[in-house]
C-alpha cells in the first residue's frame, strides 16, 4: 500500500497509529496493495475553508473525503484494481473536542474519523437509514479488527 500521512497542523498526533490503520483497513476491504491513499491532518482554520470550498458549510468539520478513482471494495477473490484511493483530510482540534464529549482518546477518535473518511472514499455514505447501518457496521468492524489486531502486536 501507498498510504502517506502528512501532519500539516500544529497537534501531535500517532501517525504511525493512522498507518497501521489504514494498512488494516484497506487490507480488511481487498483494496489493491498498489492502491494511493493520502491522509492529511489540518488546523481548524484550513479545515474551515475547504468544508467552505467544498460543502459550502461554515466551520470546521471533522474530517472530509476527495476521492479520484472512484474505488470500490474488492473481495478476496478479485481485490479492488490499483489507483488513487484518494485524501481524507483530519482536524485534530475538532477530534479532541468531540473525543472529550464520546468520553474516549482523540487517537481513538481519529481512529475512527480516518476510517470513516476512507469508507467515503470507497463509495460508501450514510445519507439514509439502510446505507448508515451499512456503512457504521464496516466501521465498526473495521476498528474492533484493528483493535485486536494491534492487541496482538504488542
Amino acid at each position: 500500500m501507498s498510504i502517506e500521512v502528512n501532519n500539516e497542523s500544529s497537534v501531535e498526533v500517532d501517525e504511525t497509529a493512522l498507518l497501521r490503520l489504514a494498512t488494516f483497513a484497506l487490507d480488511f476491504l481487498h483494496v489493491h496493495p498498489d492502491a494511493e491513499l493520502a491522509i492529511v491532518l489540518v488546523d481548524e482554520a484550513a479545515m474551515e475553508q475547504l468544508h467552505v470550498q467544498w460543502m459550502d458549510e461554515p466551520g470546521p468539520t471533522d474530517v472530509l473525503s476527495f476521492p479520484m478513482d472512484e474505488l470500490r471494495p474488492g473481495t478476496e477473490d478479485m481485490p479492488t484494481p490499483a489507483g488513487l484511493l484518494g485524501d481524507v483530510v483530519l482536524c485534530p482540534q475538532v477530534a479532541e473536542s468531540q473525543a472529550q464529549t464520546a468520553g474516549h482518546s482523540t487517537l481513538e477518535e481519529l481512529l475512527l474519523l480516518t476510517t470513516h473518511g476512507m469508507l467515503h472514499l470507497l463509495g460508501f455514505d450514510h445519507a439514509d437509514a439502510e446505507e448508515e447501518r451499512e456503512m457504521f457496521g464496516i466501521q465498526r468492524d473495521i476498528l474492533v479488527g484493528y483493535a485486536m489486531s494491534e492487541r496482538r502486536r504488542r
